[in-house]
């Protein structure tokens, strides 16, 4: 019940920061994109200040959770940080959900209540070996570099849809190491965590990872970013957890059967949300010419 709760406030903390973030990267100059200039523009404006700080929170808690329970049970327990995206926006907007959105808001539930109960995500004594460690690692990693490089040559809202779907990899890859920073601290000391290198890659996973987000938010309205970032997150971290971290979820037919209709039902849930129009379209389509003309 902490992780479960645990879970949810990190979801609660990030889906608000998200939209926070989105209205205060609207505003920055293109010239700016995939930059780390972008960054220092940012930090400039107090409602980007309480979307991270938001989003920081929602690492924390999340990080707990992580300590606590498998990263296969914590990442869909995040996913639903959508569904306080959705609630902020729709105040933000005055736009009624509608059909879309509560058949939205249902699938995402409904897919993540199906994968934990008959995925029944647990931990185990023994984790992959260094082969496998760094196979999972690289190919996650790669997969992230080559949907920047992509994303470069597209028109503004794929572009975001890529940038944020790289963002969500490379955040399930910092979960997943955030998790493994929790066991050094349990096995040896707090004190010994920093003779590691897992910290360090956290770190700097996490400063990519902002760094693609507000990319992807300065392109395009939050309804283009915000489900990639969403879905590829949970799937990142659980194929870390199940790949490397020694996660271990029910493998009888039934269960697999519903654990892969759980994240479909997760990933659709969360497209249909992600598109509703009660996601604010952020201020470019409201202010055309901001430093820069935006395309949305």
């Amino acid at each position: 019940m902490a992780v479960f709760l645990l879970g949810v406030s990190a979801a609660c903390c990030l889906g608000f920061g998200f939209v926070l973030q989105q209205r205060a990267a609207a505003r920055a100059p293109l010239a700016d994109f995939l930059s780390y200039r972008l960054l220092l523009r940012l930090i400039r404006m107090p409602d980007w200040l309480l979307g991270i700080g938001l989003m920081v929170c929602g690492q924390v808690l999340g990080a707990v959770a992580l300590a606590y329970g498998e990263v296969s049970l914590v990442e869909p327990l995040t996913a639903t940080n959508l569904l306080f995206a959705m609630a902020l926006s729709r105040w933000l907007t005055k736009q009624p959900l509608g059909w879309s959105g509560w058949s939205g808001v249902a699938l995402l539930a409904l897919g993540v209540t199906a994968f934990i109960v008959a995925g029944q995500p647990r931990g185990s004594d023994t984790s992959a070996g260094a082969l496998r460690h760094w196979l999972v690692f690289g190919i996650v990693a790669g997969i992230a570099l080559l949907l920047t490089v992509k994303a470069r040559r597209l028109q503004p809202a794929s572009e975001a849809a890529l940038l944020a779907l790289a963002a969500g990899l490379v955040y399930g890859l910092q979960d997943a190491l955030t998790r493994v920073c929790g066991q050094i601290v349990k096995d040896e000391d707090a004190a010994m965590l920093f003779t590691h290198w897992q910290p360090y890659a956290v770190g700097f996973l996490g400063l990519t990872g902002v760094l693609l987000v507000q990319s992807a938010f300065e392109m395009a309205p939050l309804r283009m970013s915000l489900p990639s970032l969403t879905a590829a997150q949970p799937l990142a971290g659980i194929a870390c957890g199940v790949g490397f971290l020694g996660d271990r979820l029910v493998v009888t037919t039934g269960a697999l059967a519903w654990e892969a209709a759980g994240l479909a039902a997760i990933v659709v849930g969360i497209i249909m949300l992600g598109r509703h129009p009660a996601m604010p379209a952020g201020t470019a389509d409201e202010a055309p010419s901001v430093g820069a003309t935006r395309l949305s």
